[in-house]
């Protein structure tokens, strides 16, 4: 039996629950477990809705996998637990950690969903993503993920450096390890 090809997957990453930590341990976790290709900026973006909770911090990272959707968001919402995450019926809660399958290679699944339908209209997740691939299609818009990036106004997110070098570091670690 052989092993399925390896595919490109793009995670998202946000938390607004000490995010200074949980991003970059979320990446570690990450790295531990696949290949990592790419790390993104973290960004500040306010919290979806109106709520009163922190501003959230959001990154995106590129692995490469071998895996289906599915045992792929098993493994993130293990790292999610491991990292005390606590999932409500409030989507839009305050976390220690999100971890969001977004792309997986050109696949396309309506019921998982991929790719990710709010790619299209959240900043948070559409300039980060095109930090790490600008020429990755998004296989139901056929767009370049740097052409969607284009649409939002970039300054509705606020590059965090401090976190931003945390992140390309961790890269940098599992680069120098292989």
């Amino acid at each position: 039996m052989s092993e399925r090809p390896t595919e490109l997957a793009f995670i998202a990453l946000g938390s607004n629950i000490k995010p200074e930590y949980h991003l970059p341990e979320a990446t570690k976790h990450l790295r531990s477990l696949w290949h990592m290709e790419a790390v993104s900026f973290a960004y500040q973006s306010t919290p979806i809705g109106e709520r009163e909770q922190p501003d959230f911090l959001n990154a995106a990272v590129l692995i490469s996998v071998n895996e289906e959707p599915e045992g792929l968001r098993t493994k993130l919402r293990e790292i999610e637990i491991s990292l005390g995450r606590v999932r409500t019926e409030d989507k839009y809660a305050a976390r220690t950690i999100d971890l969001d399958l977004v792309l997986l290679g050109d696949r396309v699944d309506p019921k998982f969903p991929l790719p990710d339908p709010d790619i299209l209209t959240r900043a948070h997740l559409a300039i980060p993503l095109a930090e790490l691939d600008a020429e990755f299609c998004n296989p139901t818009t056929h767009e370049a993920l740097g052409t969607i990036a284009n649409r939002f106004r970039r300054d509705v997110l606020r590059a965090n450096k401090d976190v931003s070098r945390q992140l390309t570091f961790i890269l940098e670690q599992a680069d120098s390890l292989e």
